[in-house]
């Protein structure tokens, strides 16, 4: 009777290991079935069943994965993220062909799951069609109405710079962290122009809501993020950095209803001080019609886009700018002196001063190009079937333009990987823009605080170097490391910031 019970219990064990044997084999040939490249479409590496290449890619340091893997598949592949096939666009011409020259079939954005869900569809940045089309065009006119890209922004910009040069000074050229200080300054500038007013340095909900953008941007491009996107139904149920993304955004967007809420006991329609108050006005307007997208959640969403258009971007070029003058003070001592010979030391500068600071230009340029801050830039969609690179892209697909493969192309610049103002200047010394230039993306979806950025960046570039020198603590090296994310942000560190004033 043992030995029949044995016979059974062996037979049933088999059974289940025939049974696994049998579900792993379904799984893996459905997997390649499925996730087979089309006819036409770009080669690349070998993918895991399932997950395909997400843990393949060094997740600190993906921009430079996916340029280490065009060098063996070229410069237009393809690559999987869990279900989804994606084509990854390297180097000036691929990426100008697919965001410029074919521009239209590439426009959209992905439907990403946590996106989704934190968004529901709505804002400038991953929005798409009509919605995209209504609030890009109310956000550019509107914030043009108050000034953007504008000389009129010029005095909020040097008035915010006092507050901080204040800041700064009060350390007395001690060794500090200028994170907090650099990323209130530039947020405070879209403050004045969403919220009509700006915050002092110490103020609590403002501090965290600085940190907050920090924490999620690093966050949305984590291998978390990625298998989240891939599977939302099982990683909606589990732990993890992916929850505290979405309670994150979630703090930001109250912040920004509780703003929008006091605007609103206040609110005067003939009167608006601020995109909030024309924002209220654009939904009384178009309360009934058909393809109306103004409501209250968009505003939201539009504003929180705009802090991460018009604020991240310039604080974290600016940190790499302090870090860049600490590492080479011949260049910073060259900066100065062309800003003291050109606008002395007792005038505030101006945008038009910049033709006139050709050396200062360059090197603003430079240290764009150098910190490669969005590397990645903001992944697109295929509205249509497309050929990029010569090869079929139908419908659908995710596009990852490396634009950091761009801004160290090879064939692009004299000497890529060395930091060299000389990039953007001629043989007579006037300063150059490469066409290769593209920090901010290129093409429909160019980064919509680009106008902003432009002018933040030389007003407190110039402004810093005419009133400060750069340099780090004794005994310590500059360390020019970065941290992975939608953002390249330089690793904390401490500087001392000396005011030229006590040296002049």
């Amino acid at each position: 009777m043992d030995s029949i019970f044995a016979t059974i219990g062996s037979y049933i064990e088999w059974d289940v290991k025939s049974l696994l044997l049998f579900v792993v084999v379904f799984i893996i040939t459905a997997d390649y079935i499925k996730n087979r490249r089309p006819v036409g479409f770009p080669p690349g590496p070998r993918a895991f069943p399932i997950v395909g290449n997400i843990f393949t890619l060094d997740q600190n340091r993906a921009h430079e994965s996916l340029m280490q893997l065009a060098k063996k598949h070229g410069n237009v592949y393809s690559i999987r993220f869990g279900q989804r096939q994606a084509v990854v666009l390297n180097g000036f011409e691929a990426v100008k062909e697919g965001l410029a020259t074919k521009g239209d079939s590439t426009v959209d954005r992905p439907d990403f799951p946590i996106q989704e869900e934190v968004g529901n569809g709505l804002g400038v940045i991953f929005s798409n069609g009509n919605i995209w089309k209504q609030q890009r065009r109310f956000a550019l006119s509107t914030l043009k109405y108050f000034g953007f890209g504008k000389k009129s922004l010029e005095p909020v910009i040097l008035d915010e710079f006092t507050y901080c040069a204040e800041e700064i000074r009060a350390y007395k050229a001690k060794p500090f962290n200028p994170y907090l200080v650099i990323n209130n300054t530039v947020a405070n500038i879209i403050c004045q122009l969403v919220f009509g007013h700006r915050f002092d340095y110490g103020d609590e909900k403002f501090t965290k809501m600085t940190l907050l953008f920090d924490q999620v941007l690093q966050i949305e491009v984590s291998v978390w993020v990625q298998l989240y996107n891939s599977f939302p139904l099982l990683m909606r149920c589990l732990p993890g950095p992916h929850q505290t993304f979405k309670r994150l955004w979630n703090d930001v967007k109250n912040f920004i209803r509780e703003e929008m809420n006091e605007h609103k006991k206040t609110w005067d329609p003939s009167d608006p001080r601020d995109y909030i108050d024309c924002y209220l006005n654009e939904i009384q307007m178009n309360q009934g019609q058909d393809d109306n997208t103004f409501d209250e959640e968009n505003l939201i969403m539009c504003v929180l886009d705009l802090f991460v258009a018009g604020s991240e971007t310039t604080s974290t070029t600016l940190r790499w700018a302090f870090l860049y003058m600490a590492k080479y003070p011949e260049i910073q001592e060259k900066v100065q002196a062309e800003i003291d010979r050109v606008i002395g030391q007792s005038r505030q500068p101006c945008m038009e001063d910049r033709a006139n600071l050709p050396y200062t230009d360059a090197v603003i340029h430079e240290i764009q190009r150098m910190a490669n801050i969005a590397p990645l830039s903001l992944p697109h969609a295929t509205n249509k079937e497309v050929q990029l690179g010569g090869y079929t892209i139908p419908k659908g697909v995710l596009i990852i333009p490396n634009l950091a493969s761009v801004l160290f192309d090879e064939t692009e610049w004299e000497t890529p990987f060395t930091f060299n103002p000389g990039h953007f200047l001629n043989k007579e010394g006037k300063f150059v823009k490469p066409a290769a230039f593209i920090p901010f993306s290129a093409g429909k979806r160019l980064c919509l605080g680009e106008n902003l950025a432009r002018m933040e960046l030389f007003l407190f570039f110039v402004s810093f170097m005419q009133h400060f020198s750069f340099s780090m603590p004794a005994g310590a090296q500059v360390v020019m490391d970065y941290r992975f994310g939608v953002t390249l942000a330089p690793k904390p560190y401490d500087i001392c910031i000396t005011s030229r004033q006590d040296h002049i």
